[in-house]
């Protein structure tokens, strides 16, 4: 598997409301953090994750968290 794209370095802090969202996990969306469908033709597809009530979340830029689609700190590792 290939390794996806490090959109940025630091997490994108959003407040969400309820429902689904499809994040982005190849790096190549211009809609970051979410899903444009830019991962076609490659290994890549969307995490679809659940907000079940209104809250502040970081989402991962970076693409290497080890807990998507949450930011773990892992882009302070990278180069």
């Amino acid at each position: 598997m290939s390794d996806p794209v490090v959109f940025d370095k630091k997490p994108m802090v959003l407040e969400l409301e309820p429902g689904e969202y499809p994040w982005c996990s190849c790096g190549r969306s211009e809609s970051q953090p979410y899903c444009d469908g830019s991962h076609k033709g490659s290994e890549f597809k969307p995490l679809v994750f659940e907000v079940e009530e209104k809250k502040k979340v970081a989402l991962c830029n970076c693409k290497m968290t080890k807990t998507p689609p949450y930011c773990d700190g892992t882009h302070k590792e990278l180069e």
